[in-house]
């Protein structure tokens, strides 16, 4: 029978350490592996844990556990833009720190962007159930559309659907880093400072 995971707010601050500790081996596992072979024998290894068992003492299974992972990384995202755009002020500013935070995060974190890469590609190859909410949030652009309305409420930005607009920006993104993740070499600088540069044009007011 499997251990009953700890439950969040009965947690010690060596329970807290000791699941970051599997998190961050479950990252690197999934980033060298691919999630085909990322099983809790391999990621125990790479923790240097005595057991498997001491994941299933933390996580109920692979689903909490990826999960996990997923939601650490775009924690760890999301802190880099939040830098970013923190520093603008105006809304073109914070549109062009939130795409080229996207590019920052993937050369500063590139094992954290392959892990999060193959979590996305367990679920759509149906691999994994229960993380369906995790896909949503990854490739949500709800935030990105509140910064476009916001902006075009300001008059910053033009006449448009944010709605659609988002979803060029995130897939512009998306197509980029997943050509650089392919091992196609890229100047993700270049492609950064290009994109911020042809949306500032687009969302300019006519």
């Amino acid at each position: 029978m499997m251990a009953r995971t700890v439950n969040e707010q009965t947690r010690t601050f060596t329970q807290n350490a000791r699941r970051a500790q599997i998190v961050q081996a479950a990252i690197e596992t999934l980033a060298a592996s691919g999630y085909p072979k990322a099983s809790f024998s391999k990621i125990s290894q790479q923790a240097e844990l005595s057991s498997t068992g001491m994941i299933s003492y933390h996580f109920s299974g692979k689903p909490e556990l990826f999960a996990e992972v997923a939601r650490a990384i775009i924690e760890k995202a999301e802190n880099i833009a939040d830098s970013r755009m923190g520093d603008e002020r105006t809304y073109r500013g914070k549109l062009s720190a939130y795409i080229t935070s996207s590019f920052d995060f993937v050369e500063r974190y590139p094992i954290h962007t392959q892990a999060l890469t193959e979590v996305v590609r367990m679920v759509r190859d149906r691999q994994i159930t229960g993380l369906e909410g995790i896909e949503r949030t990854i490739m949500s652009v709800d935030r990105l559309i509140v910064l476009l309305e916001q902006g075009r409420d300001a008059g910053e930005f033009g006449s448009f659907d944010c709605l659609t607009m988002a979803l060029a920006i995130r897939g512009a993104i998306d197509t980029v880093l997943c050509r650089h993740l392919s091992h196609t070499a890229m100047d993700l600088e270049r492609c950064a400072r290009e994109l911020a540069a042809v949306f500032d044009r687009c969302t300019t007011p006519v």
